[in-house]
């Protein structure tokens, strides 16, 4: 399974009123899409927030309306943080908040892609000086990706991804609910900390953005999904650089690959996921590889770093995994997109998403001159609206479980 994240997106004039999907080269999706299974899959359900995670666990087949409870507990099981059943976990980004004319905006919601060792200071002062309140720790994850553990937390509350927010005005955007009050008092306390922390002034002489607060939102409790092995019978492994897909995988029980170089950004190593897949299989039933980039380019509204990294998960990840494939008298190979992040809006969209899943053995449908992308993929016809069933095709499998009436 090939997720390249974000990757879908709107037509863009000066690409020709074409998608990115559409404008760059992808020769070996497109051959998926010409010789297997092609069309869109209602990743997000009807009432959910078009997340990462809600349209991951879609992708894998877990029902967000059973197994879905935040972001944040996934990722604190990807960074080895036991949730105790009362703790609500919460993302901690690093984040660039600037004063625009008297109006604080969210000048950069992953404080200019901020390394781990440079985060990991912050976020360790940030431990020592907070956590004296008894019920509260932080926890460094990776780059801009944090978590904070607040004992006995808040349920009651209502925050915002800073993706969503690019270039706005914060105010409006800050966590409502239960003990909102505090809420605005760690981030206060935050902003006093990083105002004159060592990091950031490094950082500034550098010509880096400096983090000067962090962001809460993506809060929850910790689930139980039952694992892949118990589902389908099968052994996994997942490859991401983004604690919220290893954690996803660590709940299913797949082994995560740690592959030398990831980033989350159009600098990871494309090659090293591919190789390491290829490894993978030739223990495990299946493997499941993630790139972040596309998305990272999508929320900084970069679309010339957007198409690079199409073109980069096509030729390194998805045509490197191809050629290794040959060697196996049969496999099955499904690359998609988990959601759409339009270079237009900078964040997410629940608009279905093109995918296209090819098996050995299947009766072909060659045909020249397909394009994988969102126009190509709803002129098939091809609607999957329930969550389960593109994750049992792709294993061979009858329905396992029904959800709210889904069979």
């Amino acid at each position: 399974i090939l997720i390249g994240d974000g990757m879908g997106d709107y037509p863009i004039e000066s690409l020709g009123n074409k998608t990115p999907l559409e404008f760059a080269k992808t020769p070996n999706m497109d051959s998926l899409a010409a010789s297997g299974r092609f069309g869109l899959f209602a990743t997000v359900p009807k009432g959910y927030p078009p997340g990462s995670d809600v349209a991951n666990l879609s992708i894998l087949g877990y029902a967000p309306a059973k197994y879905y409870t935040g972001r944040a507990p996934l990722e604190a099981a990807s960074i080895g943080v036991k949730l105790e059943p009362k703790d609500i976990a919460f993302r901690c980004n690093l984040v660039t908040l600037a004063d625009k004319n008297g109006v604080v905006i969210m000048d950069d919601y992953s404080s200019g892609h901020i390394t781990t060792q440079d985060a990991d200071g912050i976020i360790k002062s940030l431990d020592a000086a907070l956590k004296k309140q008894g019920d509260i720790r932080f926890y460094t994850g990776t780059s801009y990706r944090h978590l904070m553990v607040w004992k006995q937390g808040p349920k009651d509350i209502k925050t915002t991804p800073p993706h969503d927010i690019s270039d706005k005005d914060i105010a409006a955007h800050l966590p409502k609910g239960e003990m909102s009050d505090k809420f605005a008092a760690l981030m206060k306390a935050s902003q006093e900390i990083l105002k004159d922390h060592p990091v950031n002034k490094r950082r500034v002489a550098d010509g880096k953005k400096p983090a000067t607060s962090i962001w809460l939102w993506g809060q929850g409790i910790a689930p139980s999904m039952p694992t892949f092995k118990d589902r389908f019978g099968v052994s996994g492994a997942i490859i991401s650089a983004v604690d919220l897909m290893k954690g996803i995988g660590i709940y299913a029980g797949l082994e995560v690959l740690k592959v030398p170089g990831v980033t989350g950004y159009i600098d990871t190593n494309y090659k090293g996921k591919a190789e390491y897949c290829l490894a993978a299989l030739e223990k495990k039933d299946f493997v499941c590889v993630h790139v972040e980039a596309p998305d990272e380019a999508g929320h900084n509204g970069n679309l010339k770093d957007k198409l690079k990294a199409i073109e980069d998960f096509d030729r390194e990840v998805v045509g490197r995994v191809l050629a290794g494939l040959k060697k196996f008298n049969d496999y099955t190979v499904m690359t998609l997109t988990d959601h759409p992040t339009p270079i237009s809006l900078k964040t997410h969209t629940s608009d279905p998403v093109p995918f296209a899943l090819y098996k050995t053995g299947a009766i072909a449908r060659k045909k020249h001159g397909v394009k994988f992308c969102e126009k190509e993929a709803g002129q098939t016809g091809v609607l999957i609206e329930d969550c389960h069933a593109l994750i049992e095709e792709f294993f061979g499998k009858g329905r396992t479980e029904t959800v709210s009436g889904l069979k």
